[in-house]
Formats: structure tokens, C-alpha cells, sequence
């Protein structure tokens, strides 16, 4: 008897894993996807009125001044240096030591990078760098990009910059 129950036991929880299986695998619609569901015959909803973006993409760059500098090149020597150098051209102490050499930031694709796209990268990081967003709040992310900026401007200045 006890045989028995173990049996059905065991029967009765391997018809649970297709219950889970059928959580995991919900069914959804691809972006843009027309659907049935919705007067306008769209999945994808339009944008609610006088909402603001999620996660701070509306955050503007703040003016560049010397102060903004000073605390970017505090917070490069800090975070970056050590991967991508004091000069950010990617030889820093631990690449010297065998982990994967970081981009220079004088190479022609970063010079023409977006400051969003260098405040992304701190923000979410990329590759094998990780996320600083938990280390550098974004006010300084902004003070890094500015620096980075002008690492490129010492190493990548036109002679009518030098006037």
C-alpha cells in the first residue's frame, strides 16, 4: 500500500513541472505585434501624457567649469585610472597585470562617441567592465565624461583649439 501511494505520489508531481513550464513559458507578443486585444489593433501602447522617461535618460550634462573638472579628474584617478590609465589611453595597472586592456579613450571611435554613450557605459557598464552606478552617483558620472573629454582634447587638439 505504501508502495502504491509513493507511486502515485511521485505521478501526481511530475504533472507539476509542466504546470511550472507553462509559468515560464508565457505567451506574449513580439514589439509592435499587431493584437486583438486593443481597439487600435496594436500590442505596443502609446506613451502615457506627462510622464517622464524611467532611469534618468531625460538627465541633461551640466555645464563644464573648472570645479567640474577638478572633481571628474578626483573621480577618474579613483575609478578609471586603474583600467584605463591616468592619460586614458587603456595601459593602467591592472591591464599591466593581465586582465583585458580597456579601450583608449583617444581612439577615433570613443572621440566621436556621445557624452550619453560614455555616461551609459559608467552607468551600465560594458564588456567585461561592470556597472559604477552603485559606486558613482550620477553628478559624477557626468564630472568623469567631462574629464574623459578633456584627456581627448590634450591628446587630439586641432591648433585652432589652441588659441
Amino acid at each position: 500500500m505504501r508502495k502504491l501511494i509513493f507511486l502515485l505520489a511521485l505521478l501526481w508531481l511530475g504533472g507539476c513541472e509542466k504546470l511550472m513550464r507553462d509559468m515560464y513559458d508565457q505567451p506574449r507578443y513580439k514589439p509592435l505585434a499587431a493584437s486583438p486585444l486593443f481597439p487600435d489593433g496594436s500590442s505596443a501602447r502609446p506613451e502615457v501624457p506627462s510622464t517622464v522617461p524611467a532611469a534618468g535618460k531625460s538627465e541633461a550634462p551640466p555645464a563644464r567649469t573648472l570645479a567640474l573638472l577638478k572633481r571628474g579628474q578626483e573621480r577618474f584617478d579613483i575609478y578609471c585610472a586603474p583600467c584605463h590609465s591616468p592619460v586614458g589611453d587603456g595601459d593602467g595597472i591592472v591591464a599591466r597585470r593581465g586582465f583585458p586592456r580597456p579601450p583608449s579613450y583617444h581612439t577615433g571611435r570613443l572621440r566621436e562617441a556621445p557624452d550619453r554613450h560614455l555616461y551609459d557605459v559608467i552607468t551600465q557598464g560594458y564588456g567585461v567592465m561592470h556597472s559604477y552606478a552603485a559606486s558613482v552617483p550620477p553628478e559624477d558620472r557626468w564630472a568623469i565624461v567631462a574629464y574623459i573629454r578633456a584627456l581627448q582634447l590634450s591628446q587630439h587638439a586641432r591648433r585652432e583649439d589652441l588659441r
